[in-house]
């Protein structure tokens, strides 16, 4: 007789992982200083017209799954954003089109590596597409259930430090306008996610220095309705 496997009796639960809530993305869109507060921190100018880039979606991950800090890292950052998902595909849409085709919304964590982003030249899409820079959920919460995406309170800790304390009223460019613009240079579609902007407190703008992601340190992000991730 083979010994009995007493594992299968502990008692103990495994620990459930959360994936993201999200799945068939085909782009993943960022929008750049898109608050005005996060504009005013790292000293630059409020853009006239959103900056865009993409995400690779080998950044997505679940919410609470290890950030990976590249090889060499050096300057990685933290963005806690609104993130709105896509539920049909819309083409240089009006503004009332666009916001019919909003799904829903989830926190998305913009990580970026400054370096490779800011002192490596070309574009910004250099320092946004490391592996499992970009935890979404822990929910998709439907749009129905949100009365104004427009006013949430967003907040960011770094070992237990609140980081980023913000509103998503401070944002500059309004989530149908940001859905329509980005509609007339590219397709969305179902299950596409637009982060939609972070506010100040990332650690580029730590004074008197910044202050960088280490190996070992404990992110723990919220917005209003839509969860924890940590």
């Amino acid at each position: 007789m083979s010994e009995l496997d007493l594992t299968q009796f502990s008692g103990v639960a495994e620990p459930t992982r959360l994936g993201p809530p999200v799945s068939g993305t085909r782009n993943f869109v960022g929008v750049g200083l898109n608050y005005r507060c996060h504009a005013a921190g790292i000293n630059l100018p409020a853009p006239d017209e959103p900056i865009l880039f993409l995400k690779s979606t080998n950044t997505i991950q679940g919410p609470n799954d290890p950030v990976i800090l590249p090889v060499g890292s050096e300057k990685s950052d933290w963005e806690v954003e609104l993130g709105v998902v896509i539920a049909k595909k819309i083409s240089n849409a009006p503004e009332s089109e666009a916001l019919d085709s909003i799904f829903g919304y989830c926190i998305v964590n913009d990580l970026s590596k400054r370096a490779f982003q800011l002192e490596r030249g070309g574009t910004r899409m250099k320092g946004k597409n490391c592996d499992t820079f970009g935890p979404i959920g822990p929910w998709l919460i439907t749009k129905d259930e949100i009365k104004n995406p427009q006013s949430l309170r967003l907040w960011l800790k770094r070992n237990g430090k609140l980081m980023q304390d913000g509103n998503t009223e401070n944002i500059i460019f309004p989530i149908p306008f940001l859905i329509s613009y980005i509609s007339k240079f590219m397709t969305l579609y179902p299950g596409d996610i637009v982060a939609t902007g972070t506010p100040d407190g990332v650690g580029l703008s730590q004074r008197p220095e910044a202050i960088y992601l280490q190996r070992g340190d404990l992110l723990e992000l919220g917005i209003d309705s839509l969860g924890i991730q940590m």
